[in-house]
């Protein structure tokens, strides 16, 4: 019978020592490389879409559309834009120079951190694990990605794939689960690239901190969404509900997690979404191969105690519903909760939503400062003076107006969080940006060499360098003739 292989830090070390190698070597900077590298990916999301999306499915009951679509589809736009833009990404940004370095030119040249560390989570195990992986291959790093073990199908099915379509004397894949990644973390990298909760992010940004590691850090929190009146209604809540329940069923980081509306506004609110919820997953959601399963018991049962909290179980006013054998939770709206109840005070990523009420629409921005800013934040208004509030006193990673979560889908927009709910962006350009860094180059020649800037100093050097970093020819002027 054959030892199975440990990964402990000794194997990591010697790991990432062969990828400084690989890194050294050149060659994953050449454009050729990279582009070689983003066409596999490419292909193997093609190859292998239908066994992607069984692989996901296994491990979430996450419906083809969703797989198809939210993960590999991204993964592959993500490489054709990468494909079509890096030329131009790649090229030294030309900026001007001052007179102060004349006669001088300067350009900001965008090189490679060197190997870095990419760790993915289980909520969109393809997506999320490939498309940071993208980006990192298109700045020219040399990479390890460190799927979860969460969703361990997938892991599996990535780690394969990647082996056999990528370089794999740049490219790595190491699963396990804690030990394996605290053995990664020991190690010094040029980057550390995290996606799940704040609790590990702590634990990822402490690592990085012994070796002056820079990280990204792309974590969650509770995204709300603001619901005012005299707007269309049905097409509001079918949004809500693509974002809440079409988003692997609430286990993702830009979820809805909350609604906050008026008094007046709720009961129709809720009548609406009840309607929609019943035309999309039917009277029975239990039964709805349209929503993805809780991912295992650990979080079943966190969810089940966010709704047997005392202060909650009233107010359910749809759903409820629960089959811990299959580990599903029917869409469940819950109505006036209290902001001091369990559900309000950590983020749901399940299929809760609690609604709270208020008087008058403003009391939502006390209510949504008064808590960790979030990854997004959603407002449906047809109120322009409402919307420039939203926009200018919200802070969060993303604010979306009369939508949800499909900023997501936007290349030109980064992705990320601010304050708790992460640190860092990336998607399209923001992404070769989050692995590259922006070195500065300044030009000159032997020519233009000013003795007023060797000693011995005197009063006449004193002046005209002070009017030199003025910048004014006037001044220059007036200090060459000795003028003050």
């Amino acid at each position: 019978m054959s030892e199975v292989k440990v990964f402990d830090a000794t194997a990591a070390t010697e790991l990432v020592k062969e990828l400084r190698g690989t890194f050294a070597s050149g060659r994953t900077r050449s454009y050729e490389w990279r582009v070689s590298q983003l066409e596999s990916i490419l292909k193997l999301s093609a190859d292998h879409e239908e066994e992607i999306s069984d692989a996901i499915h296994s491990d979430l009951s996450k419906p083809a559309l969703e797989s198809i679509i939210h993960e590999i589809g991204m993964v592959k736009n993500s490489c054709k834009l990468a494909l079509k833009e890096l030329r131009r990404w790649m090229t030294p940004e030309k900026v001007q120079t001052t007179i102060t370095t004349f006669p001088s030119s300067a350009e900001i040249v965008p090189e490679p951190l060197g190997v870095v560390l990419i760790i993915s989570p289980w909520n969109y195990p393809f997506f999320l694990s490939l498309d940071p992986v993208v980006g990192a291959i298109a700045a020219g790093n040399a990479v390890v990605l460190k799927p979860s073990e969460i969703s361990p199908t997938t892991s599996s099915l990535v780690a394969k794939l990647l082996v056999k379509y990528l370089d794999t004397s740049a490219v790595k894949v190491v699963e396990g689960a804690v030990p394996e990644t605290s053995a990664l973390l020991e190690q010094k990298w040029d980057k550390i690239f995290y996606t799940g909760n704040g609790r590990v992010g702590r634990i990822v940004m402490a690592a990085a901190a012994k070796h002056l590691t820079p990280v990204v850090l792309e974590l969650g929190g509770k995204s709300p969404v603001v619901v005012d009146s005299k707007i269309n209604l049905q097409v509001a809540c079918r949004r809500i509900i693509a974002g809440k329940w079409g988003g692997n069923n609430g286990q993702a980081c830009v979820s809805p997690d909350y609604i906050i509306t008026t008094k007046e506004v709720a009961p129709k609110l809720v009548e609406s979404l009840k309607q929609e919820l019943e035309r999309f997953y039917g009277k029975n959601p239990l039964e709805s191969k349209d929503l993805s399963r809780i991912v295992n018991a650990n979080h079943f049962d966190r969810l089940t105690k966010l709704l047997d909290d005392d202060k909650v179980s009233g107010k359910i006013v749809l759903g409820g519903e629960k089959d811990k054998s299959k580990l599903q939770i029917a869409p469940t709206l819950l109505l006036d909760v209290p902001r001091d109840s369990l559900i309000m005070t950590e983020e749901i990523f399940g299929p809760l939503l609690p609604i709270i009420t208020v008087d008058k629409l403003e009391d939502c921005f006390e209510i949504v400062n008064s808590v960790p800013k979030p990854l997004a934040a959603y407002l449906f208004t047809s109120n322009k003076k409402l919307k420039e509030q939203f926009v200018a006193c919200i802070s969060a990673g993303a604010v979306v107006i009369n939508d949800t979560t499909l900023h997501l889908a936007v290349s030109t927009l980064p992705f990320g969080g601010v304050g708790e709910s992460g640190m860092g962006a990336y998607h399209g350009k923001f992404s070769f940006d989050a692995f590259s860094h922006k070195k500065a180059v300044l030009y000159r020649s032997f020519a233009g060499d000013v003795a007023m800037r060797y000693p011995p100093y005197t009063p006449g050097k004193l002046r005209f360098l002070k009017a030199l970093l003025g910048g004014g020819i006037l001044g220059l002027i007036r200090a060459l003739l000795g003028w003050s």
